[in-house]
């Protein structure tokens, strides 16, 4: 009688050394911030950046950080929100409408404008800064938030993705039986198609929402008045004057609002995750 044995997969340990490596070297920078958002401007000096020292001054340090040359870091905070909700948003809502319409719908021209999105997703951000600040320069929107929400909307890997993702999440015999019912096409993107792209639209906005919190070198083009700029164009300000000539011991204040700065994003990760896990088995069509 033959007898057959199962043979587990035995674990790379080479792989579990890079993966454990790779860990250490994403959470090093974080732990650093962390602990040294909890020291004085002194402290910060006199110990080591991987070790509490001094007194803890993590409250006190917010405490400055948000009352700090008139609570300008209220108004980055208020700016950043403000690109985020208008400029990510709109890039989410845009790329999950046009994204939907490319998947779904044959049109002359479908296949150019299908290369046309390849070629813009491989085109980074940088590298239309400039361009982009001339004509904005030429409308009279610079030194705007328009300058920085409009390019904002335009996100070509969001419509990319989107598209792919709506070509086989979203059954064609769906569609049809929808329009049979009596459905009319906007009807159906908002009862139908919305709850099939649920997982795409999470991850389309988490992309836009994290490039556009992030966003930098744009607004340091765009904007020229402190009262417009994001937090981290308003980070940067500070460290510069806590490296430049007569310069203000403030590196406390600028670690304190680096801290800040990514809680919201991971508030963020944490709370759209369970969307975007769930989404990805929920609303499956057995065919």
């Amino acid at each position: 009688m033959a007898t057959f044995s199962v043979t587990r997969p035995s674990k790379s340990r080479v792989l579990t050394a890079v993966m454990a490596l790779y860990l250490v070297y994403t959470l090093v920078p974080l732990v650093w911030l962390v602990i040294n958002a909890t020291k004085t401007q002194p402290a910060l000096f006199s110990s080591s950046g991987l070790a509490f020292g001094g007194p803890f001054a993590l409250f006190d340090n917010i405490g400055q950080t948000f009352t700090y040359d008139g609570g300008i870091f209220f108004r980055w905070l208020g700016n950043t929100v403000l690109y985020v909700v208008v400029g990510a948003g709109g890039a989410t809502i845009l790329a999950t409408a046009a994204g939907y319409g490319l998947a779904k719908y044959r049109f002359p021209g479908r296949r150019a404008v299908f290369a046309v999105v390849l070629g813009a997703v491989a085109v980074p951000g940088t590298a239309l800064a400039v361009p982009t600040f001339l004509l904005f320069s030429k409308l009279g929107l610079t030194n705007t938030p328009l300058s920085v929400i409009i390019p904002s909307l335009i996100s070509p890997f969001g419509l990319y993705l989107i598209w792919v993702y709506a070509a086989d999440a979203i059954p064609d015999e769906l569609l049809e039986a929808a329009r049979i019912d009596g459905a009319g096409e906007i009807r159906i993107f908002l009862t139908v198609t919305l709850r099939q792209l649920v997982p795409g639209i999470v991850t389309v906005a988490l992309f836009t929402m994290v490039q556009t919190w992030n966003n930098y070198f744009l607004p340091l083009i765009m904007l020229s008045e402190p009262k417009w700029y994001p937090l981290t164009v308003g980070l940067n300000q500070w460290s510069a004057q806590a490296n430049g000539a007569g310069a203000r011991p403030i590196f406390n204040l600028v670690l304190t609002g680096s801290l800040l700065t990514i809680i919201p994003l991971v508030i963020a990760f944490l709370l759209m995750q369970r969307f975007w896990q769930s989404g990805l088995s929920a609303g499956s069509v057995k065919q």
